[in-house]
């Protein structure tokens, strides 16, 4: 997918030299970390660029800028964890009677957003395979305000075609929100297609390096920013300085990181699916994976995040005890090597009737290769396969 017209560098180069690329009062090239809670105000009939670090912070303020420019955005915003920003999002776009239609591969903080609290203040949902965009269309009610998509979907890695569900949702006036963690802004960047909200965990591979935990919303107008403000300066879950320095050193190695691990997730996917123990390897990158086409054409990759499904849980559960490469935690994108039990783990907020409806079974394991040989990770994989 092309860059917007007018942009000056190609896309490596913006990472490092756009927005947060050094420090505008000293020329420092690492944006100094301001821990600083409260600025002296010089004149109290003017307002100020900063006065209370909830409102603004000169670190977050980098960040911020850099994560608009990452994703071709008016305004960016960052939280202190991805379901803080996800949670902010819909705070700013949704009120009490209002129903949001989503996709039903969700990550399972944001079902039990969804499931467990919006219903408390009389916000309604419904669950759809986006994949099918009929499915989306059918869904809508006269009280539907929001389209909330993840794509490639977490964990089957399911592909929605954005163009065509940001028409439905423009058609019927709908605020379009996607989860862009999967691919990063590096890969995918929906508001180019006109999706109108963009947000991120970005522990994952924005930051890369499992030290932080932070997210970000970002915006396709100044208008919607002023609602993601609102709501950020209101409710006060703002990342601090020192996780904003963080994860601004973090998204300069972003497009070295992506390359690497993506390269590495389809060796593995290629591979994995020629092994006897493998029943199912979900990878956009092969060929036959639904979607692969919408993929290629809205996107510039297919992702270093891919998943298996092994011929039973006992093959499963005997991997996770005896890897030694790859890690068995519940996060992704580090330069670490991380695998993943969804239904323990990641979607373990979602009843096990759902999991398994959504195709979310027990022998089901996320992998997210780091920046190890790509040869040792499928050996350890194999080996621990065999006991």
């Amino acid at each position: 997918m092309k860059s917007k017209p007018g942009k000056r560098f190609n896309y490596d180069t913006r990472i490092l030299h756009e927005a947060g690329a050094k420090d505008p009062s000293t020329g420092a090239l690492s944006v100094p970390i301001f821990n600083a809670s409260t600025y002296a105000q010089d004149d109290v009939d003017k307002r100020q660029p900063f006065d209370y670090s909830r409102s603004g912070n000169p670190t977050r303020k980098a960040l911020e800028d850099t994560l608009a420019a990452l994703e071709n955005g008016t305004n960016g915003y960052a939280f202190a964890s991805g379901m803080a920003a996800i949670s902010s999002a819909l705070m700013a776009v949704l009120k009490q009677g209002d129903h949001l239609v989503i996709a039903q591969d969700i990550y399972g903080g944001t079902y039990r957003l969804v499931t467990k609290f919006l219903v408390k203040y009389g916000i309604k949902h419904t669950f759809v395979d986006t994949t099918n965009l009929q499915n989306i269309e059918k869904a809508i009610l006269p009280e539907t305000k929001v389209l909330f998509l993840e794509t490639p979907s977490n964990p089957l890695l399911k592909i929605t075609d954005v163009e065509g569900a940001v028409k439905i949702a423009r058609s019927h006036k709908l605020i379009s929100i996607i989860d862009n963690t999967f691919m990063s802004p590096y890969l995918f960047r929906p508001l180019d297609l006109g999706v109108d909200i963009v947000v991120h965990s970005a522990t994952k591979f924005l930051g890369g390096h499992s030290d932080l935990i932070a997210g970000a919303v970002i915006t396709a107008t100044e208008e919607l920013g002023h609602e993601v403000y609102t709501v950020q300066n209101t409710c006060g879950a703002v990342l601090g300085p020192n996780d904003s320095w963080l994860l601004m050193r973090g998204i300069k190695t972003l497009g070295a990181r992506i390359k690497a691990q993506q390269e590495s997730a389809s060796q593995l996917a290629f591979r994995l699916r020629e092994q006897k123990w493998v029943s199912k390897v979900y990878y956009p990158g092969l060929p036959n994976h639904p979607g692969h086409n919408i993929m290629a054409d809205q996107a510039d990759g297919f992702g270093a995040v891919l998943s298996i499904e092994t011929d039973s849980l006992e093959r499963a559960s005997r991997i996770m005890k005896n890897v030694k490469i790859w890690s068995v935690a519940v996060s992704l994108g580090g330069v670490e090597s991380i695998l993943s039990y969804p239904a323990k783990m990641s979607h373990a907020a979602m009843p096990a009737e759902e999991r398994l409806k959504a195709g979310i079974t027990d022998n089901l394991i996320r992998l997210s290769p780091g920046l190890e040989d790509v040869t040792d990770l499928l050996d350890d994989l194999c080996g621990s396969a065999k006991g």
